[in-house]
C-alpha cells in the first residue's frame, strides 16, 4: 500500500516537472520578440552564393538619387554611404559590385523578377517587405522626421501639417508615415527626393517627410534654407534585401556585416557620411 502510494506520489511529481517545463518553454517563445531579419538556415544549398562567385559580380539595385547614402558626384560617379559599404562586402567575398539604378517604387518587384540580385539602398525592414525578401541584420538606425523651409515658423510638429500639402518619395516608407497623419490636405509624390526638395524650396509644398539621414544631408548642403523638426514620427531600421530563395547569398552578406560591426568599419563608415554612429 505505501509503495502503491510512493509510485502515485512519484508520478505526480513527475507529471508537474514536465508541465512546468513546457510551461516555461511556452512562455520563452510568446515573450520572445521575432526579428524580420533573424538569421536564415537553408536546408539544403541553394546556390545563390556559388552564382555570384561563377559570375564574378553582384548586381545591385539602387535609387542612386538618394544622398548622402547613394548619389551622382560631379564626375557622375555613384558614392555615399551604401557604395562604400558595397566595396568593404566586394572585399570579403571576392565579388565585384555592378549596381543597376531602378524605380524605387517597383524596387522589390524588380528583384524578385530577378533584374539584380540585392536591394542595397538604405531600405527600412518592415514586417510587408519582409513578407516578400529576406532582410539581412541592421547595419543603421534611421527615422522619419519632417522639414520645412527655414523661414517657416508655423509648422513645429506634425500636428501643424493639418491643411498643408506634404511631399514625398513614391512607394517609401516615408510615404506611409505620412499617410499615417491626420489632416494633411495633400500628400504629392516623387520618384526622387531632389525633386520633392525642389518643390518645397520654391514653395509648391510646405513640408517634406523623409529619412532623417537623407534630411540631414540636404540641411547641410542648403545651410539656412530648410529646418528638420525634433519629432521622430517612426523609427526605422535599415537592411540589405534578398529574394527569399537567395538564403546562402543573404547569409554570407549577413555574416560581412556582423564582422564590420565588430571590427568598427561600419562605425567608421557612419561617422564619414553622417558624423555620428548610426550603426547602434
Amino acid at each position: 500500500m505505501k509503495r502503491r502510494f510512493l509510485f502515485v506520489i512519484i508520478g505526480i511529481l513527475i507529471m508537474s516537472m514536465a508541465l512546468s517545463g513546457c510551461g516555461s518553454s511556452q512562455s520563452a517563445d510568446t515573450n520572445k520578440t521575432k526579428s524580420t531579419s533573424e538569421q536564415l538556415t537553408p536546408v539544403e544549398s541553394d546556390g545563390s552564393l556559388e552564382r555570384v562567385k561563377q559570375a564574378g559580380k553582384i548586381v545591385i539595385g539602387v535609387d542612386d538619387n538618394f544622398p548622402p547614402m547613394e548619389y551622382r558626384d560631379d564626375n557622375g560617379e555613384l558614392v555615399g554611404f551604401d557604395v562604400d559599404l558595397s566595396k568593404e562586402i566586394e572585399k570579403a567575398l571576392g565579388v565585384k559590385m555592378e549596381w543597376m539604378p531602378t524605380d524605387w517604387n517597383g524596387v522589390i518587384i524588380a528583384l524578385n523578377s530577378k533584374k539584380f540580385d540585392m536591394i542595397l539602398s538604405s531600405m527600412s525592414i518592415t514586417e510587408e517587405r519582409a513578407k516578400s525578401v529576406n532582410f539581412t541584420d541592421p547595419y543603421l538606425y534611421g527615422s522619419q522626421m519632417i522639414v520645412v523651409r527655414g523661414d517657416n515658423k508655423e509648422i513645429n510638429s506634425s500636428k501643424d501639417l493639418k491643411g498643408k500639402i506634404v511631399g514625398v518619395q513614391l512607394g517609401s516608407t516615408s510615404e506611409e508615415a505620412a499617410r499615417k497623419i491626420d489632416g494633411i490636405r495633400e500628400i504629392k509624390t516623387y520618384s526622387q527626393y531632389p525633386e520633392a526638395f525642389a518643390d518645397l524650396s520654391i514653395g509648391r509644398t510646405d513640408a517634406v517627410v523623409v529619412d532623417g539621414m537623407v534630411g540631414g544631408y540636404f540641411l547641410t548642403k542648403n545651410p539656412g534654407n530648410y529646418r528638420i523638426l525634433d519629432e521622430e514620427l517612426v523609427k526605422e531600421p535599415v537592411g540589405i534585401a534578398f529574394r527569399k530563395e537567395d538564403v546562402e547569398l543573404r547569409n554570407a552578406v549577413n555574416d560581412v556585416i556582423n564582422e564590420l560591426k565588430q571590427n568598427g568599419k561600419l562605425r567608421e563608415l557612419s561617422l564619414k557620411w553622417f558624423g555620428v554612429d548610426m550603426t547602434q
